[in-house]
């Protein structure tokens, strides 16, 4: 303002005075540089200390004056702005770093737990394949064994070349063989141990058998036998003829006994003949008692002598020598001393023992007849 109106003042005074054009032009000159500096020093500071110029200055603006005072302002106005987008970016770019951070960690977070999934994962396949190939090796080995027992059960190896027989005293060793029956090209592994043992059950003799296999050849057999309680005179149906039976504790029929002088005899066991002399000897069994080999005997007349001889509790029962069943209540024993003993049914065995033991203690080769029917109220007497 103050350069424009210096301008019009100088070409007024140059109208009147004609000589004083170029000092007006030089002081036009000189404003015109002022008015840059002032311009370039607005500028620089800021637009409220432009604004404090001399109040001599109250002229209005040149049109370059304007114009540098516009770029000032547009250049003051773009720095303000520059510095508000700075400030905004920074804030911004803050904002920015702030949710970049809690990004990478939730991403930390995220990888951390993908990692330790995918190990469980990666331990899970291993443990899998672990787990798979185990299964593949024992069904692996399962099959070889099977394919091998195989191969083994069907080869001739431990074949059955020698087989022990232990505890037989009543059979002979041909009749341990037929009752066995193993094949001659059996083996150790083929034989059926079972059917042996059932093939020896079904003899009388044979109260108990273990068969078991020896490696590498030997089948052994073990047995224990019924041992004879008594020999039973069994007549036949029409009383002509009496046959010796063997009979076991257990009541049941083991065989006849042969005659020593007759074929069977040749291929019956001598232990047989031993025990039938000092066995003890059941008579006067009636008509029509039934005997049969493996049997249980069914004869209440024999079962009441066989239960008297099991009943007594002393050494009297290894003296009776023989046993009169002709019935239940007419058992007579027959003690070795030549004593006869009516001792009736096999009812209060101890006691009549006891009064039996007693009388002959008091009466020491004296007595030839008891009677123990009636325990209450025996009977005896004298030679």
């Amino acid at each position: 303002m103050a350069t424009r109106g210096n301008k019009q003042f100088h070409a007024t005074r140059g109208a009147g005075r004609s000589g004083g054009t170029t000092s007006s032009r030089a002081s036009t000159q000189s404003n015109s540089r002022q008015s840059a500096r002032t311009s370039s020093y607005s500028n620089a500071h800021e637009p409220a200390r432009s604004s404090k110029r001399s109040p001599s200055r109250t002229a209005r603006p040149s049109a370059s004056s304007a114009r540098t005072t516009r770029s000032s302002r547009s250049t003051r106005s773009t720095r303000n702005a520059t510095r508000t987008s700075v400030k905004n970016s920074k804030r911004v770019t803050g904002r920015v770093r702030e949710t970049a951070q809690v990004t990478n960690a939730a991403d930390d977070t995220r990888s951390i737990g993908e990692i330790k999934r995918s190990e469980r994962r990666e331990r899970a396949k291993k443990n899998s394949r672990r787990f798979a190939l185990r299964i593949v090796i024992i069904v692996g080995i399962v099959v070889a064994l099977i394919a091998g027992w195989a191969a083994l059960y069907n080869s001739s190896a431990f074949t059955i070349t020698n087989v022990e027989v232990e505890g037989v005293e009543h059979l002979t060793s041909s009749e341990m063989s037929q009752l066995a029956n193993v094949p001659a090209d059996a083996t150790l592994l083929r034989i059926d141990t079972d059917a042996v043992r059932n093939r020896l059950m079904q003899t009388a003799w044979v109260e108990d058998a273990t068969v078991s296999r020896v490696f590498p050849d030997t089948l052994k057999i073990s047995v224990t036998e019924r041992e004879i309680e008594a020999i039973v005179e069994v007549p036949n149906r029409t009383g002509s003829t009496i046959k010796s039976w063997a009979i076991a504790k257990d009541h049941m029929w083991l065989m006849p006994i042969p005659d020593k002088n007759s074929e069977a005899a040749k291929t019956t066991s001598a232990q047989i003949y031993e025990d039938a002399e000092t066995a003890l000897h059941i008579t006067d069994v009636p008509y029509g008692t039934s005997a049969e080999i493996g049997q249980i005997c069914t004869d209440s007349n024999v079962n009441n002598a066989l239960d008297i001889i099991a009943g007594m509790t002393t050494d009297l029962a290894n003296h009776i020598q023989k046993v009169s069943a002709a019935g239940p209540a007419e058992t007579t024993l027959l003690l070795d001393s030549g004593v006869e003993i009516a001792f009736g049914k096999a009812e209060n065995i101890r006691d009549k023992e006891r009064v039996i033991l007693q009388i002959l203690d008091e009466n020491p080769d004296a007595v030839a007849y008891i009677n123990v029917r009636m325990v209450e109220t025996p009977t005896w007497r004298s030679l």
